[in-house]
């Protein structure tokens, strides 16, 4: 059994952790993933999940920070029922030329208006605020100055931001646990309220005898008190037409305490913050729910975080290489959606599944306060909801339309649940995108992990803050974006990068050259090692099972060490089936991945059937040469040393050259391994044989004095060589001629020099395994499609004319 160790491939585990080192090490050194401003590279944290990269059929991403650059700008305000700032956002500029309108004059006054003040101030950071009616202190001759006082002073101390002092220009920097916070702070000190220092009895001053809040639209309204609404409904107007112009809302309310209400409300949360076990976080939630109640509004705040550069580009790409996309945010649904079109994840023409518990019969229960008539109707509301989406999909399964599934966070909680997160996942992933709005970092992992073991496929999480770090975990890889809400995110990733666009080259070009050459590594390991153990097998039937084996213990030895194992890690390495330009010219390579077929059980098998054949003909075309035949001038006939060392030295070069004929990407160093070690599988056979006997024992003198003077020696090697590549090169010629893979078509218009040949190059697109639904390349194909319907619509109607006219001409 011994001798039969060969079939288990024992040293591929070490030969692919070596190569998913080195592939790792080249993911950290790619110039083209490498981040200018913030000086960061991509950074591997761990090479287990190189493969995987190349199988990813789910991605799952974060918004903020992620999809956009998390650099918060405040740019609007309401305030006692009136909107305050001027200015056109980013997702409004897309909005319009998406519905093919021309910008309103208003906004284009107000965006040149934006850009003069801009000229004669100097920008600074977090606040692209312009409205004179509040600013220089003019809020003071405003109708509701004492509601915008309060509302300036919110903003100015319901934070955690740190102030920092600059001792050369004495100017105030602030250190906030996020962007938002920040640019809170940064706007009431531009708008006259300056927070300059804390320290410990700072929460105690006068000035501080209330409590206050900023929170969701969703959740603030419900705190409200019920007699000091008087702004709702203005707010809730001023907070929709913020939201659809992708702007990140809050609401600020506050709330008069009195001494005796304070000191115990301290005293509660000083327990909860000093408890010590696995509940602190609920503890510290309970007592904030009982003080955050009848609340008086002030007003909603108007944030802008602009997307990251490459971020369409990116999607598109994504989408043709075949892989659908999720994105969990909390914002609310209307920015979400805005967003959703920006970066061109949905576009016109695609039906919306919108799933809300915003029917009248359920406001009216919240209203009544009737929590589990709430809860029992809300769950039916979604189930309905989800039932009718699925027959949607049902009904247009045989027709091009694609479907985007937007969800709120509260839909998703009765969603989630054991029994409707299996319908509610069949009609997700029926969707070409799927929007999770109001997401809690809670069913941000949830969701993850639903996807993960209901499709069972390879699933991708990236976000960059502390929120995202259940759903980094939960997916099989997760990415993290090294952005400015701290490490959290890197730090419990897979793979860090810093900008969402470089995801597009992770998976593309290296997910899928990893893939590729960690399969064929593992199919060409078990190749030689079948090649080289079913020889050893033919020969002890070949000796009546003698337990002779036909090669020198030391050629046993060294055959995985040094003959053949180089070349396997110089493939896993270096090789490129196609190269990262062609890569990102036909993103539905990526296919080859997540379908799995080039580690398929066919192909494992398909590879040691091909070992077989040259096993075969190693043995037997030996067998056939050498025993008859006279080694030296005396008549001596070939003995065991004689065929050990011929076969063995046919079995080296067959699987080089193997190698070879599988390599499509040769490098110097892949040149050097694959001939190297057959030069040096002659160096060892003529050092080894030099020895004394007593080392060398039948390898003694065996190359010397009777390898190299037989002419049969020589002409067995060659004729072997050619005779067991043949069956490898005719299956490799009819499949690329009748039978060709994705990759083989890309290298073969490259070799006829028609790479940059449209016709071509469209030709190799239509062989697309799904229909690009999301992206501008998916909204340009739709346009395309509708021409053509509109086309055949008229000549339909032409000819309908004519053939009318022909009928009135034949009855005349």
């Amino acid at each position: 059994m011994m001798l039969y160790s060969y079939f288990i491939p024992i040293s591929l585990y070490v030969s692919i952790e070596v190569v998913k080192v080195l592939q790792s090490s080249f993911i950290n050194q790619d110039i083209h993933m490498y981040y200018e401003e913030t000086d960061k590279p991509a950074h591997a944290r761990t090479s287990n999940l190189n493969e995987e990269l190349g199988q990813v059929d789910t991605i799952l991403s974060d918004k903020t920070g992620t999809l956009t650059c998390n650099s918060m700008e405040f740019v609007k305000c309401s305030v006692a029922g009136t909107a305050y700032g001027r200015g056109i956002t980013e997702v409004e500029k897309a909005m319009a030329r998406r519905k093919g309108s021309p910008l309103p004059n208003e906004m284009v006054d107000d965006e040149e208006n934006v850009k003069d003040s801009d000229v004669k101030k100097s920008l600074v950071k977090g606040f692209n605020f312009d409205d004179e009616r509040i600013m220089n202190g003019n809020w003071v001759h405003e109708p509701n100055s004492d509601v915008i006082q309060k509302f300036l002073r919110l903003l100015a101390i319901c934070h955690t931001a740190i102030p920092e002092e600059d001792e050369d220009t004495a100017k105030i920097s602030y250190e906030a646990e996020s962007p938002d916070e920040a640019a809170f702070v940064i706007a009431a000190k531009e708008l006259g309220f300056e927070f300059y220092k804390r320290t410990q009895t700072s929460v105690s001053l006068h000035e501080l005898d209330t409590v206050s809040g900023k929170k969701v639209e969703s959740v603030m309204f419900e705190r409200l008190a019920k007699d000091r609404r008087e702004f709702e409904e203005e707010t809730r107007e001023h907070v929709n037409e913020y939201a659809d112009a992708g702007l990140r809302t809050l609401i600020l309310a506050y709330r008069e305490l009195d001494e005796e209400e304070y000191k115990d409300f301290d005293e509660k949360l000083r327990e909860a913050k000093n408890a010590v076990n696995a509940e602190r976080d609920e503890l510290i939630d309970e007592v904030t729910e009982t003080i955050e109640k009848d609340l008086i509004l002030l007003g909603a705040t108007a944030v802008e975080d602009k997307l990251q550069n490459g971020v369409p580009e990116c999607i598109d790409k994504l989408a043709q290489a075949g892989i659908k996309i999720w994105v969990l945010t909390g914002d609310k649904m209307e920015t979400a959606i805005n967003i959703g079109f920006a970066c061109s994840l949905l576009r016109q023409g695609m039906k919306q599944i919108i799933i809300n518990l915003e029917t009248p019969e359920i406001k009216a229960l919240e209203k009544a306060g009737e929590k589990e008539a709430i809860a029992k109707a809300s769950k039916e509301s979604v189930l309905s909801q989800i039932s009718e989406g699925k027959n949607q999909l049902t009904e247009s399964s045989a027709g091009s339309e694609a479907f985007a599934l937007i969800i709120d966070g509260k839909s998703l909680v009765y969603a989630l649940e054991a029994d409707m997160k299996n319908i509610f996942l069949e009609l997700a992933v029926g969707c070409a995108s799927v929007i999770c709005c109001r997401s809690s970092p809670k069913q941000k992992a949830l969701v993850t992990r639903l996807v993960k073991e209901g499709t069972k496929k390879t699933t991708l999480a990236i976000g960059d803050g502390a929120n995202d770090v259940g759903m980094l975990q939960e997916a099989d890889i997760g990415v993290g974006i090294s952005g400015v809400e701290g490490m959290q995110a890197v730090m419990s990733s897979d793979i860090a990068i810093a900008q969402f666009r470089f995801l597009e080259r992770l998976l593309l070009v290296h997910g899928h050259w990893c893939y590729r050459r960690i399969s064929s590594m593992i199919c060409y390991f078990f190749y030689k090692n079948v090649t080289f153990g079913i020889t050893i097998f033919l020969y002890e039937a070949y000796a009546s099972f003698s337990a002779q084996s036909a090669y020198n213990d030391w050629f046993l030895t060294l055959y995985n060490v040094f003959f053949t194992s180089l070349p396997v890690i110089a493939l896993g390495v270096f090789d490129q089936d196609v190269s990262a330009r062609y890569c990102l010219k036909f993103p539905l390579l990526y296919q080859e991945g997540v379908q799995n077929v080039l580690f398929s059980w066919r192909r494992i098998l398909g590879w040691m059937f091909n070992g077989l054949c040259s096993a075969i003909i190693i043995f037997f075309f030996c067998i056939m040469a050498l025993d008859p035949e006279a080694f030296n001038k005396n008549g001596k006939v070939a003995g065991l040393e004689i065929l050990g060392a011929t076969m063995y030295t046919c079995v080296v070069w067959v699987v080089n050259c193997q190698m070879a004929l599988a390599v499509s990407y040769f490098t110097l160093i892949q040149h050097l391994f694959i001939w190297g070690g057959i030069v040096l599988w002659y160096i060892f056979l003529l050092a080894y044989g030099a020895m004394s006997s007593y080392y060398s024992t039948n390898a003694y003198q065996v190359f010397i004095e009777c390898l190299a003077p037989a002419p049969t020696f020589w002409v067995v090697t060659i004729f072997v060589v050619i005779s067991a590549l043949i069956p490898y090169f005719s299956y490799s010629a009819i499949q690329i001629r009748f039978f060709p893979m994705y990759h083989g078509m890309i290298q073969w218009i490259r070799f006829e020099g028609h790479s940059e040949d449209p016709e071509y190059c469209n030709m190799v697109r239509q062989r697309s395994i799904r229909p690009t639904t999301v992206g501008f390349t998916a909204r340009i194909a739709a346009r395309n499609h509708r021409g053509r319907d509109r086309i055949h619509n008229h000549r339909t109607i032409l000819q309908s004319h004519n053939a009318m006219s022909l009928y009135r001409g034949g009855r005349n």
